[in-house]
C-alpha cells in the first residue's frame, strides 16, 4: 500500500505567496492573506517565515531557482549563437508562466530598492547572470576579452529585463515575435 506525502507546508505558503504577488502585488502579501491563500493558520507562515522580509526572501529565491531549473535545460550546442538566442528567449515573458515569474521578479525588483537583504540576493543573482553569459560571449568571440564579454553580458540581460518589464507592465499583452526580434537584433550587433 503506498503512503500518501503530505504537502510541505513551507512550499505551500511560498506557493501561495507568488500567486499573491502575481495577482495582487506585495503590498497585499500579508502573512494572513498569503495564511489564507496557502490554507494554513496564521501561527504556520510564521512558524516557517518569522517575518515578512523573510517570507518574501524565500518566495523570492524560489522564483529565481524555478528560473535557473529552465535555463539549466536548455539543450547546448557548439552553437554559441543559437545557445545565447535559446536562454535569454527563456527569460522572455513569452507564455502565461514566464508572464507571471515576470510580474513577480517585477514586484521583488522593485522591493529590492528598499530592502538591503533582497538587493544583497539580487545583485548575488545577476552578477551569477551576468558572469555565466560573459563566458558564452567571451566563448562565441573567440578570444580572452573579460571587459568585452561582461558589457555583452550586461547588454543582453538589461535587454532582456527591459522587454520583460515593459510586456507585464502594459497588462500582459505579448507578442511573441515583438519580444524575440529585438533580442535577435542585439545578439547580432553584440557577435559581430
Amino acid at each position: 500500500m503506498a503512503v500518501k506525502s503530505r504537502p510541505d507546508p513551507a512550499r505551500s505558503i511560498v506557493d501561495a505567496l507568488l500567486d499573491v504577488v502575481a495577482e495582487h502585488g506585495l503590498e497585499r502579501a500579508t502573512v494572513r492573506e498569503v495564511a489564507a491563500t496557502a490554507g494554513v493558520a496564521i501561527g504556520t507562515v510564521q512558524h516557517y517565515f518569522p517575518t515578512k522580509d523573510a517570507m518574501v526572501v524565500g518566495a523570492f529565491t524560489e522564483v529565481v531557482a524555478r528560473i535557473r531549473r529552465r535555463v539549466d535545460a536548455v539543450p547546448l550546442s557548439d552553437d554559441v549563437e543559437s545557445d545565447l538566442r535559446a536562454v535569454l528567449g527563456e527569460l522572455l515573458p513569452v507564455d502565461a508562466r514566464r508572464q507571471t515569474e515576470a510580474r513577480i521578479q517585477l514586484a521583488f525588483a522593485a522591493r529590492a530598492a528598499v530592502s538591503p537583504t533582497l538587493a544583497a540576493l539580487q545583485r548575488e543573482v545577476l552578477d551569477d547572470v551576468r558572469a555565466s553569459l560573459a563566458l558564452a560571449f567571451e566563448r562565441r568571440s573567440g578570444r580572452r576579452d573579460p571587459r568585452r564579454g561582461h558589457d555583452a553580458a550586461a547588454a543582453a540581460l538589461a535587454l532582456v529585463d527591459g522587454l520583460a518589464m515593459h510586456a507585464v507592465s502594459a497588462g500582459g499583452q505579448t507578442d511573441v515575435d515583438a519580444l524575440r526580434r529585438p533580442l535577435d537584433l542585439m545578439l547580432a550587433a553584440l557577435l559581430t
